[in-house]
Formats: C-alpha cells, sequence, structure tokens
C-alpha cells in the first residue's frame, strides 16, 4: 500500500503530529526551499518553533542537469558523489559551486529580505522538506548545520528511500519519515496527489504569515 498525501500542507500536519515530542523546545524549524515551505510552516505553527532556512542548491551533471552529482549550501555545506565529480571537468565544476552559493544567497535575501540567520546553537534544529530521493540536497543542508553547533539535528519529511534513510540516521540525531519504503517509486511527487510547483512569491508569502502568527 503506497502511503498517499493530499498536498505538502496535510503532509505538514501529519509530520507534526509526528514531532509533538518536540513542542515548546528550544528550537528553529529548517525547511528546505522551495518544496519543503508549507510543511515547515505548519510545523512550526503547531511546535511554537521559528522558522529559519537552510538553502542547499542542486549540482547537476553537465549534460543532465536533472541528474544531481552534488549539492552545496550557501555558508559551505557540500556533499558530492565523488566519482561522478571526477568525470567531469573540475574548472565547469568550481563555477557551478559558485554559481549555485550565489543563488542560494539570491533567495535567502528574496526570502527572508536580508534577515540574519538565527542563532540555533545548543538548540533543536529540525529539517524538513516535502520528501527525499538521493538525499544530496538534505545531507548538504545536515551539514551547514553542523557548521553551527545545535544541540540536536532532526531530519523530518514525508517519505524517504529506506537507503537513504539509513543515511541520513547515521548524520543526525533522528529522522522522522511517515513512510520509508523499500521499493521507492523513484520520484517525491509520485507520493502526492497534488504536487504542483511552488513560486518563490508563494514562499513570500508563506514565510511572512507565519511570521505575523503568534507564538
Amino acid at each position: 500500500m503506497v502511503t498517499q498525501f493530499r498536498n505538502r500542507t496535510e503532509a505538514g500536519k501529519r509530520l507534526a503530529q509526528a514531532l509533538n515530542s518536540y513542542r515548546d523546545q528550544d528550537g528553529i524549524v529548517y525547511p528546505l526551499p522551495r518544496g519543503g515551505i508549507p510543511l515547515g510552516v505548519e510545523i512550526a505553527r503547531s511546535l511554537h518553533m521559528p522558522i529559519d532556512l537552510v538553502i542547499p542548491r542542486k549540482l547537476g551533471h553537465p549534460f543532465n542537469p536533472e541528474y544531481a552529482i552534488g549539492a552545496v549550501c550557501e555558508n559551505g555545506g557540500m556533499v558530492c558523489n565523488e566519482w561522478e565529480v571526477s568525470q567531469v571537468d573540475p574548472a565547469w565544476f568550481q563555477e557551478r559551486i559558485r554559481s549555485e552559493r550565489e543563488e542560494a544567497h539570491r533567495r535567502r535575501e528574496r526570502y527572508l529580505d536580508g534577515r540574519a540567520p538565527l542563532p540555533v546553537q545548543g538548540k533543536t534544529a529540525i529539517l524538513v522538506d516535502d520528501g527525499i530521493a538521493t538525499g544530496l540536497t538534505m545531507r548538504a543542508a545536515i551539514r551547514d548545520l553542523k557548521q553551527r553547533h545545535p544541540a540536536r539535528i532532526v531530519v523530518a519529511v514525508p517519505v524517504a528511500p529506506e537507503d537513504t534513510a539509513a543515511i541520513l540516521k547515521q548524520e543526525v540525531d533522528e529522522v522522522v519519515a511517515l513512510d520509508i519504503p523499500h521499493l521507492y517509486l523513484g520520484a517525491v511527487g509520485a507520493y502526492y496527489e497534488d504536487f504542483s510547483q511552488i513560486t518563490d512569491e508563494e514562499v513570500i508569502d508563506m514565510l511572512q504569515l507565519s511570521e505575523g502568527e503568534p507564538p
């Protein structure tokens, strides 16, 4: 039986219930833009935590940009498929890293209106996305957050493949997933009835609304 979510908001509400033990703890919710934002808003509201962003960017293969050979964050967190990277031009790869870090910075400026990152040292950090496939972007986000020294890192997703979830469990304190299928359907969208693209404007609106809500 394949787990199906109506949309990201419903998935976020279900994840929030699974994370209830963290309610009212000293923590920060980090949804990965753009798909993780609707889930992160629901989780932050339920747990009474503020939202901040970690913005990982996929490093696509030069001949197939949709095929990730790595991921990088604005502040240096990076994960790569070492063999795949060894097969591409080093100068091209370094330029992609520079370009994607620049894009991550641009998105932070736009989404949060230049707000400085919230201090997370000694707190619980909850990383949220709408699902995981290879896990490269999530692992880059984890590395980025570890540089900030939170007391605990939790990964919260509706669905993750069994092998990827096993890797993540070695890198964080807890993985909370509503479904960890042995036979993964190949794409996160296969687990949603509505997996519509989210625009930058929708991200900004959701974040502004969440900031205006009482704690």
